[in-house]
């Protein structure tokens, strides 16, 4: 009997437990409940209002929706200037050489396959730049394999760059201006004047763009600055463009001794190109007197041809190299042998070398070609001198292969 009610009491006592338990919560949960109520209706509501923040300052910011920022071109941009800037956002300068070698020697336009870059840089370099490209507006291919190309560039102008086949190799034509201001009346650029300088990226974006178009087997070894412009009247400019074109770590890796560039005779510049670059000087000289380069080149006149050859005989030549000198024979002006015996003379002192070039005629021109007669007896003069004279055949004759006459066209006719 006291076995039962001891029992009975314990069964009691734990129940009330329970119950004591279970009124012991809902306090509780009433609580927070009625807590959160309180602060719902205690807490005033705050109107948002718009921050006047100044105009972001890092192109990196992101701009209000509908403002469309204005990327860099990274063909601009060196190997220093582009460490710089990935400084400036605390990565690594390693980072540069990448993006350089994927630009330059992997030929990639895409900042989203440069695939050692992580997905933020890749964002970050896609948000920033460009990778400029030109419009290839048409194509030319003449009978002996050499193709012309009419680019255009991002304001709409035009420019020109010739593919050249050789026997194992091929060698671009390049221009360094929109037009010239030479006046030269042997050339269809000149009488168009200049319209404006190309920047670094445009001249070294019309390597890029020709490097695959070179027939397989013969690949783009050679450049010559021999296209529309006068390079040293965008000295700056080509001299920026010549570091990343004979850059054989992060660049385009020509070598100096395969790149020419020619001159009407700026003889101020002749001397900066050599102390800066170590690329090949050709000199258009054309003519052996004054008065009759004068007559073809205006330029002469503020720098006769006694200035034009002191500067030759003082240009820092790298050991073994020599001054191209280039020389249009134009008949009854300048195709004579005295002219060729003068020529003999006057670049004796200096370490040179003659491309002999027959006039290439284009529509508009007051000149002719000489016969071939006349051109082999001036080779011989200058061959009997000692000197190393090449006659130079003017290629693309069939493809308006004049300087400057493809992109002086119509358009419209395309």
């Amino acid at each position: 009997m006291v076995c039962q009610l001891f029992v009975g009491y314990r069964r009691e006592r734990s129940v009330r437990k329970a119950n004591r338990r279970r009124n012991d919560l809902r306090p509780k949960v009433l609580y927070k409940r009625s807590r959160r109520a309180f602060q719902a209706k205690s807490t005033p509501t705050v109107e948002k209002k718009p921050l006047n923040l100044p105009a972001p300052q890092d192109l990196n910011t992101r701009l209000p929706m509908g403002i469309e920022r204005k990327k860099q071109d990274l063909l601009e941009y060196d190997r220093k200037m582009l460490v710089q800037w990935l400084a400036d956002r605390s990565l690594a300068s390693y980072r540069a050489d990448q993006i350089m070698k994927w630009i330059y020697i992997h030929g990639e336009n895409d900042f989203h396959r440069m695939t050692d870059l992580s997905k933020a840089i890749r964002a970050m370099l896609a948000d920033h730049f460009d990778v400029g490209r030109l419009h290839l507006d048409r194509e030319m291919v003449s009978e002996d394999g050499s193709r012309k190309y009419r680019l255009q560039l991002s304001d709409g102008a035009m420019i020109e760059a010739v593919l050249m086949p050789e026997r194992n190799h091929s060698t671009l034509c390049v221009s360094s201006q929109v037009g010239c201001a030479m006046g030269c009346r042997f050339c269809m650029t000149g009488a168009g004047g200049l319209v404006r300088n190309l920047t670094r990226a445009e001249i070294v974006g019309q390597v890029r763009e020709m490097i695959s178009k070179a027939d397989a087997g013969l690949p783009l070894t050679n450049l010559v600055f021999m296209g529309m412009g006068e390079p040293l009247a965008n000295l700056n400019a080509m001299i920026d463009a010549l570091s990343t074109l004979t850059d054989n770590d992060c660049g385009l890796k020509f070598s100096g001794q395969r790149i020419t560039v020619s001159t009407a005779g700026l003889v101020p510049q002749m001397a900066a190109l050599g102390q800066q670059t170590r690329v090949n000087l050709a000199v258009s000289l054309n003519a052996t007197d004054n008065d009759t380069r004068s007559r073809l080149m205006p330029i002469n006149r503020k720098y006769p041809i006694e200035a034009l050859l002191a500067a030759c005989r003082d240009y820092p030549l790298p050991k073994g190299r020599r001054i191209t000198f280039e020389y249009i024979l134009i008949a009854g002006v300048n195709d004579s042998l005295t002219e060729a015996r003068r020529l003999a003379k006057l670049l004796r002192p200096i370490r040179a070398k003659i491309n002999l070039i027959p006039f290439n005629p284009h529509p508009g021109s007051e000149f002719r070609r000489p016969d071939e007669a006349a051109v082999l007896a001036f080779q011989k003069v200058l061959l009997d001198s000692h000197y190393t004279a090449i006659i130079r055949r003017s290629k693309g004759q069939d493809i308006a292969a004049a300087c400057g006459q493809l992109a002086a066209e119509d358009s419209n006719r395309f």
